[in-house]
């Protein structure tokens, strides 16, 4: 059984992948309806207010340790986190936790308040930073330590690979 609080830090290691690159707002709607949001309609300015928050959050994967990750999460709370309210948004999703002060507010403000949420939640379960940046050079995505094993430094076994080539074809 997938946790609430990882499929929240999946979204949003899927909406800072499209955001953070640049992508058209289609790409971002794919990504927000493969997440479970119907009917998703961006503005222009929707798009911008997730940009920001995205610049945001990108913070939390940044952080160097686990105290660094906590700092930046409690930031991001006093900035954006009202009291927390349980909601079914009126259409039968089912009782969840929301941080945002309405269930038709700002988009920046419910991805920072939803992932800050997530991404608190898999700190506190692993008391380690809940995830990274790859450590690629010609990557830099973020991504989530929702597993078990030994810490992750890739974004994905492609990043990996391609390092691990790098490095052996440099050594030669």
């Amino acid at each position: 059984m997938t946790l609430p609080h990882r499929d929240s830090v999946q979204r949003a290691v899927d909406l800072l992948d499209v955001l953070l690159s640049d992508a058209d707002p289609s790409a971002v709607v794919r990504v927000l309806r493969a997440h479970g949001e119907p009917d998703v309609h961006l503005s222009p300015s929707d798009i911008a207010e997730l940009r920001a928050a995205a610049v945001s959050l990108r913070e939390v994967f940044a952080a160097p340790d686990v105290a660094s990750a906590a700092s930046v999460l409690n930031a991001l709370f006093a900035a954006y986190a009202g009291p927390p309210r349980l909601t079914d948004h009126e259409e039968g999703y089912g009782w969840h936790l929301h941080l945002d002060a309405a269930d038709d507010g700002p988009w920046g403000a419910w991805l920072v308040t939803s992932s800050a949420l997530g991404l608190a939640a898999l700190l506190a379960e692993r008391q380690d930073v809940p995830g990274g940046l790859c450590a690629s050079p010609s990557c830099g995505k973020p991504f989530a330590h929702t597993g078990g094993g030994s810490p992750r430094r890739f974004c994905s076994s492609r990043c990996a690979t391609r390092e691990r080539v790098a490095a052996h074809r440099a050594q030669k």
